[in-house]
């Protein structure tokens, strides 16, 4: 299928599973366990209704969203994904650079396959920064420091990764650290000469803001004990608020009380997350959360929402659900992995033309007029 008949982001996921060998293509595409709480972030935004009122002149519609003193093109951008180079080769610079084209922010990953200065350079302005906090605290302060040199003005700590999730699809793959060449491992690679060729041009992915300190690492447990400690508690975040000079927002919000604490905290925002479903198998979906924590923290803080957004219509119905911006992560690693930075530009196309014919359906043609009072049915 060309990228022009893609219709929609299942047919980018489409096709980028045919171009990509299995294990790499599950890093992405993979949740946690039965996967039940990835597909059902997808669900709880399809059953959401709103209802239509016509006769409103929709011949303008306008998607501009301001936040944090910018105003994008489109309410939504980049979500953070550790390791994207693995799914295919350059995806990280050609979603920032995407980004930048697009004027939609991009949200480089600490555990990305590139540094988080040359992402800096590529989103030139867009960028916001995800931290994990290490269970060593130079390692953090250094992430820090780094990307205030970088110039990032707004950073995401992640919050939802206390312990690693089981991903059993990363299990069967026999997915390793240091990464080995397994018999199911080279047929993939005989069976996709695309994928293998611009991975060896651009050279063996890894996680490059720590690449010197995984150097010596044997396990994943290694790893995740260098990318995450489960000591981060609320005086943790204290300090890093203090610490840190820009915006800061809490990623991987599910509860009212939390988002509260997180305000109270000094924080400017929270991401409403379940991590894609890659994390918690047990959690519920952020659209059924999203209501009640919009109005636990209305007027105190930036809510922005992600976690199953695979349609211009859903962008519409986090923001009739309290959600001020979303991301997403995987829409537009489909679009990279069909089509390298190509495909990436269809991914952002299929949502921005879905999302202004829905507020042309819905009857809204300023998207910052969604509320609500759109919904068929009250949400708390």
């Amino acid at each position: 299928m060309r990228l022009d008949r893609a219709a929609s982001i299942d047919d980018l996921r489409d096709m980028a599973r045919r171009r990509i060998p299995r294990f790499a293509f599950d890093l992405v595409d993979g949740g946690a366990e039965s996967e039940r709480n990835m597909r059902r972030n997808c669900t709880a935004f399809e059953e959401v209704e709103l209802v239509p009122r016509y006769m409103v002149d929709v011949s303008k519609i306008d998607t501009r969203t301001e936040i944090f003193g910018q105003t994008y093109n489109s309410p939504f951008g980049m979500a953070p994904i550790g390791m994207l180079n693995a799914f295919w080769p350059g995806a990280d610079i050609a979603l920032a650079r995407l980004c930048k084209r697009e004027n939609l922010p991009y949200v480089a990953s600490s555990a990305a396959s590139t540094t988080l200065e040359a992402l800096a350079e590529a989103a030139d302005g867009n960028g916001w920064f995800q931290l994990y906090v290490s269970g060593d605290g130079t390692v953090t302060e250094g992430l820090v420091s780094r990307a205030e040199a970088a110039g990032y003005d707004v950073m995401l700590v992640t919050a939802d990764v206390p312990a690693a999730g089981k991903r059993d699809r990363d299990i069967r793959n026999q997915l390793a650290v240091p990464f080995r060449i397994t018999p199911d491992v080279a047929l993939g690679l005989l069976a996709h000469p695309r994928w293998s060729l611009e991975t060896l041009l651009h050279g063996k992915p890894n996680i490059a803001n720590y690449a010197d300190l995984l150097q010596s690492a044997t396990s994943y447990a290694e790893v995740q004990k260098t990318l995450i400690t489960p000591a981060f508690d609320w005086e943790a975040l204290q300090r890093l608020r203090d610490r840190w000079g820009g915006k800061l927002l809490v990623k991987g919000i599910l509860h009212p009380d939390d988002a509260l604490r997180c305000a109270e905290t000094g924080c400017d925002g929270i991401v409403v997350s379940n991590h894609g479903g890659r994390q918690v198998a047990f959690g519920p979906a952020t659209a059924d959360v999203l209501p009640g924590i919009a109005k636990a923290v209305a007027g105190r803080m930036k809510v922005i929402v992600d976690s199953g957004i695979r349609r211009g219509a859903d962008l519409m119905r986090a923001k009739a659900l309290g959600a001020d911006f979303a991301l997403t992560g995987r829409a537009l690693a489909f679009g990279v992995g069909a089509g390298g930075a190509h495909g990436a530009a269809r991914a952002v196309e299929i949502l921005e033309l879905e999302l202004v014919r829905a507020l042309g359906q819905l009857g809204v043609p300023h998207f910052g007029d969604v509320g609500p009072e759109h919904l068929t049915r009250p949400r708390t």
